[in-house]
C-alpha cells in the first residue's frame, strides 16, 4: 500500500453518476521510500472520488498498477482532503474558490484572532466567527456552510470505511444519500439496502454491535428481507406472519417470541415497511401495486364507450392482406376496439400477433390517423427488447418495453412518466402481459390517462412474472374484463405438431405422439450422460445445412450440473465460435471472444437494451487511447453498444438460455435438453413455454420419463395474489 499526497491538476474522464475518476495528480509528498521517484512528478490516477475538487491537498491510499499502453497508474483505495496547517496556507484556503463569503481580508482576520486552529474552531461553532471584525451575519453562514460541505465527503469516506464499506461502495452511498448519511450510520444502517446488498450490510452491521444477532433494527430489517425473498423465490404478493417467523430462524438465527415478533411487526406497519390485512403481511411496494391496479383498472374501465360496426372494413381488410380471420379472431378485433379494457390470450400459432396488427389498422383507418399522430395516439409496448421487435415487425410501427415508455431512470430506479408526468396515447397494446409482474403494471398504469383503450395480450398459460404477482392470470380469473380465449390453432401442415404439443402440455394430457417424430418436431430418447454429445452431433449436423447461431437457440431450465446452461455453453462456444486467434476477454471464470453469442442479463434503458436481449460481440478493445480502459463492443440486433469489463456481470454466453429469459422470444429452431437431472425445475409451464418459444422446429432430447413427469409438475403454479379480490370489491363498492 502506497500513501501519495499533492492535488489533481486535471481530469481525463469523471462520471458524476458513480465517482468514477481518471485525472493528473501532482505529488507534492510521498511516505514510503520505494515512491520517492514520484516525488513533484504528476501522475495518472484511477478511482472513486466524490465532490471531485481540482487543487485540492488530498492524501491518497492504493497501489501502482501496471498498463501496457499508460505505465504505472496509481489506483485509489482511499482518501481523504487535507485542511491546511499553517496559517498562510488557511489564508490562502479561506479566500479560495472553495470558501463563500470571505476574501482574502476576511481571512486574515479569522487568522489574526484564531491562529492555525481557525477551521477546526469554525466547524465546531460557526458563532465564533461573530468575534471578527466586519462578518455579517450572512457571511458568517455562508463561510461556515462552505467549510462544512467542502470536508464533509471526505468525513464521510473516511466514516464509511471505518465501518468496513469499501470506497466503492461509500461512492454509491454518498451519491444516493448525501444529507440522510450520517442518520442512517447512526440510527439503522439497513436503510442502504436499496443499493447495498443484504448480506453485506448484515455483516457489516454485526462486525460493528458485538454479533448482537437479537438487536432491533437487525431484527425488524431480517423482517423486510425475508418478505423480499418469499417474493422473490414464491412471487408471492404477501406472506403469513407464521411463515416469516420461521424463515427469520432460518435464514437469520433469530428464534423471538411471539408477542415479541407481533411488536415489531406492528411497528413495521407504523414506519410504512409493511401492511398487515387480515391474515396477509404484505411489502407496503407490493399492497399498494394491488391497489392501485384495481382502483386505475376501474376508473379506465368507467369511461363512456362509442362502438362502432367494423364488419365491413374487417372484410375489406381481409382482401388487402389475402387472410381470412375466423371467428375468434374476428371477434378478438372488434370488441378491442369497441372495449375500453380487453385481454386476448392464446398459446402458439393461434394468430395474437395477427390480431395485433389487424388492431392497429383498422385504428388508423377509423380515426384517420397520419404518420405523426399514429406516433402520438398508439403505444404498442412489451416487457422486452425481443418482444418489442416482434410487435414492431408484424405491425410496421414503432414498439418499445415499457421501461423505456415509462422512461426508466436505473440510477434511481424510477420512472420519470408517472402519476404526475402521464403519457397520452389512446390505445396501448401490451404484449406478452403473462411476463409482468405487479408492481410494473401498476406503474404503467400511474403514467397513463384514463380515457385510454387497454389491449392486453399474452398466454396465461405460460411461465408466470420473474416478479411477484400474477397479473394477467387475475384479470382473466377476475371475470370482470372483455376477454377472448383463442383456440384454434393455424396448422403449418399437414404434418406439423408444435402448437398441438404446447396445448398437451398446457392440459396435461400428453398423447402417444409426443414420441413421434414428424415435421417441425423430434423427440430423441438418450441418457442423461450422452445429452451433451447428442446435442453436439445434431447441432454440427446443422451447421452442415445452413443453421447457425442466429436461428438455433438451446433452452434448458437451470445454471448447473452436467446439462446445466454452463456446461452447454462451454461447448457451444466451441462448436459455433472455434477460432481460438479470436480478440478475448476473461471476466472470472468466462472468456469472451469475438464473435460470441450473449445475452443482456439486466435493463439499460441508457443502451436501450434490455433483459433478454440477445448480441454478438463485434469487437473487443484493451486500454489505449481511444478507450481508457477495456470494452466491449457488442451488437444487438443492430443497436451497438459499448460495455465496460466492470459491466461484464450483466451478460452472459447466450449459446444456451434459460426458458425464464426466452420468453418473449420466438427462435426458428429450438433444442431443448430433457433429464431427472433437472428435478423441480422441470415443471408443466416451464416446458409449456419452452416448447412455444419454437417456430419452425423444436428437438426434444432426454428421457421420455422425465419429460411426462415434467408435464405433470404443478411446481411453481401457485402464488399468493389478493389482485382478483381487490379488483372485485372495488367494482361491486363503486357500481
Amino acid at each position: 500500500m502506497s500513501i501519495l499526497i499533492g492535488k489533481i491538476k486535471s481530469t481525463i474522464y469523471y462520471n458524476e453518476a458513480n465517482s468514477y475518476l481518471v485525472a493528473l495528480f501532482k505529488v507534492s509528498k510521498v511516505m514510503d521510500e520505494l515512491d520517492k521517484s514520484y516525488l513533484k512528478k504528476t501522475i495518472t490516477i484511477t478511482g472513486n472520488v466524490l465532490d471531485l475538487k481540482l487543487e485540492t491537498l488530498m492524501q491518497l491510499e492504493g497501489n501502482f498498477v501496471y498498463n501496457e499502453k499508460f505505465g504505472n497508474q496509481f489506483h485509489i483505495d482511499s482518501y481523504t482532503l487535507i485542511t491546511p496547517k499553517e496559517n498562510d496556507d488557511i489564508i490562502e484556503f479561506l479566500s479560495s474558490s472553495f470558501i463563500k463569503g470571505c476574501g482574502k481580508k476576511t481571512a486574515e482576520k479569522i487568522v489574526s484572532v484564531y491562529g492555525n486552529k481557525s477551521l477546526d474552531i469554525i466547524k465546531e461553532n460557526k458563532f465564533a466567527l461573530d468575534k471578527i471584525e466586519g462578518i455579517t451575519e450572512k457571511a458568517r453562514d455562508r463561510i461556515f456552510e462552505s467549510l462544512i460541505n467542502y470536508t464533509k465527503s471526505s468525513d464521510v469516506i473516511l466514516k464509511l470505511k471505518n465501518l468496513g464499506f469499501s470506497i466503492e461502495e461509500a461512492g454509491k452511498i454518498y451519491i444516493k444519500f448525501k444529507d440522510r448519511i450520517n442518520d442512517i450510520l447512526d440510527n439503522n444502517i439497513y436503510l442502504l439496502n436499496e443499493i447495498i446488498d443484504f448480506k453485506r450490510l448484515d455483516n457489516i452491521f454485526l462486525n460493528n454491535n458485538n454479533n448482537d444477532f437479537y438487536d432491533k433494527r437487525r431484527v425488524k430489517a431480517c423482517i423486510i428481507e425475508v418478505l423480499k425473498l418469499l417474493a422473490s423465490n414464491l412471487g408471492d404478493i404477501y406472506s403469513y406472519a407464521s411463515d416469516i417467523h420461521t424463515y427469520l430462524g432460518r435464514l437469520y438465527k433469530i428464534d423471538i417470541a411471539t408477542d415479541l415478533f407481533q411488536e415489531y411487526l406492528e411497528e413495521l406497519e407504523n414506519e410504512l415497511f409493511i401492511v398487515s390485512e387480515n391474515d396477509h403481511i404484505y411489502l407496503q411496494e407490493y399492497y399498494e401495486s394491488e391497489v392501485v391496479i384495481a382502483e386505475l383498472l376501474k376508473k379506465i374501465d368507467d369511461k363512456k364507450l362509442t362502438s362502432y360496426d367494423y364488419n365491413e372494413k374487417i372484410i375489406n381488410l381481409e382482401e388487402k392482406l389475402n387472410i381470412t380471420y375466423n371467428e375468434d379472431q374476428i371477434k378478438a378485433i372488434t370488441s378491442s376496439l369497441n372495449n375500453n379494457i380487453t385481454i386476448i390470450s392464446g398459446g402458439p400459432g393461434t394468430g395474437k400477433t395477427t390480431i395485433i396488427n389487424a388492431i392497429v389498422r383498422l385504428y388508423i383507418e377509423r380515426n384517420k390517423l397520419n404518420y405523426t399522430s399514429i406516433l402520438e395516439s398508439i403505444a404498442l409496448l412489451a416487457p422486452t427488447g425481443r418482444a418489442a421487435k416482434k410487435m414492431s415487425l408484424a405491425t410496421n410501427l414503432p414498439a418499445q418495453t415499457i421501461h423505456r415508455y415509462l422512461k426508466w431512470n436505473k440510477e434511481t430506479n424510477s420512472f420519470g412518466v408517472n402519476e404526475n408526468n402521464k403519457n397520452f396515447q389512446k390505445l396501448i397494446i401490451v404484449d406478452e402481459v403473462s411476463m409482468i409482474d405487479s408492481t410494473i403494471f401498476a406503474s404503467l398504469l400511474k403514467g397513463i390517462y384514463s380515457s385510454v383503450k387497454l389491449i392486453l395480450v399474452g398466454d396465461v398459460f405460460q411461465l408466470p412474472s420473474v416478479g411477484p404477482g400474477l397479473v394477467l392470470s387475475d384479470l382473466i380469473n377476475s371475470s370482470l374484463f372483455n376477454f377472448i380465449p383463442l383456440n384454434y390453432i393455424y396448422r403449418q401442415s399437414e404434418n406439423s405438431y408444435i402448437p398441438y404439443l404446447a396445448r398437451e402440455i398446457k392440459n396435461k394430457d400428453l398423447s402417444e405422439e409426443f414420441l413421434n417424430k414428424k415435421d417441425d418436431y423430434n423427440f430423441i430418447n438418450v441418457d442423461s450422460k450422452n445429452i451433451l454429445n447428442t446435442i453436439k452431433v445434431i447441432i454440427e449436423a446443422g451447421i452442415e445445412k445452413g443453421y447457425d447461431e442466429n436461428n438455433l437457440q438451446i433452452l434448458a431450465p437451470m445454471y448447473k450440473g452436467e446439462n446445466g446452461i454452463d456446461n452447454l455453453n462451454r461447448m457451444l462456444e466451441k462448436i459455433f465460435n472455434p477460432n481460438e486467434e479470436l480478440s478475448k476477454i476473461t471476466y472470472g471464470e468466462v472468456i469472451y471472444k469475438v464473435g460470441d453469442k450473449v445475452l443482456q442479463l439486466v435493463n439499460d434503458t441508457d443502451n436501450n437494451v434490455f433483459n433478454g436481449d440477445i448480441g454478438f460481440i463485434k469487437d473487443i478493445y484493451m486500454a489505449g487511447s481511444n478507450y481508457k480502459k477495456e470494452m466491449i463492443k457488442i451488437d444487438f440486433d443492430g443497436n451497438i453498444v459499448d460495455i465496460p469489463k466492470k459491466d461484464l456481470k450483466n451478460i452472459r454466453h447466450a449459446y444456451a438460455i434459460t426458458v425464464h429469459k426466452s420468453q418473449g422470444s420466438e427462435f426458428d429452431h429450438i433444442i431443448m435438453p430433457v433429464t431427472y437431472q433437472y428435478g423441480s425445475m422441470l415443471y408443466n409451464k416451464l416446458l409449456y413455454t419452452g416448447v412455444s418459444r419454437a417456430k419452425k422446429s423444436l428437438i426434444i432430447i432426454g428421457d421420455a420419463q422425465s419429460f411426462y413427469k415434467g408435464v405433470m409438475n404443478d411446481y411453481g403454479m401457485e402464488r399468493k395474489t389478493t389482485l382478483q379480490d381487490r379488483l372485485n370489491n372495488i367494482y361491486i363498492h363503486k357500481d
